[in-house]
């Protein structure tokens, strides 16, 4: 059976963090099975975390340090679980003021 396309748990995860953080400056991107978590910036989107699909309906999150590198975020869940994981311990970074 093929992969189903990200591009609507894009979407839809990019829906859960607006309404959660309660602002429009956050925008999600499929790319292959990760979901990327970019802050809207003044120049360029800014990725800060992303998703990775581990199964189906099931997630895991990372953030990316100033070196560049992914470091994993604590916990596995669904969509809906992970979004909340995100904003809980990444919300000063998802903050469109927070260069």
């Amino acid at each position: 059976m093929p992969a189903i396309p990200p591009k609507p748990y894009a979407t839809e995860l990019q829906r859960k963090l607006r309404g959660l953080l309660g602002h429009e400056q956050i925008v999600t991107q499929a790319y292959g099975r990760h979901l990327l978590i970019k802050r809207l910036d003044d120049e360029e989107p800014t990725v800060v975390a992303r998703l990775t699909e581990l199964a189906r309906n099931r997630y895991s999150a990372a953030f990316r340090s100033h070196t560049g590198r992914w470091e994993p975020l604590p916990g596995t869940g669904s969509l809906d679980e992970m979004a909340e994981v995100v904003v809980t311990l990444l919300q000063p970074y998802l903050q469109p003021d927070n260069y």
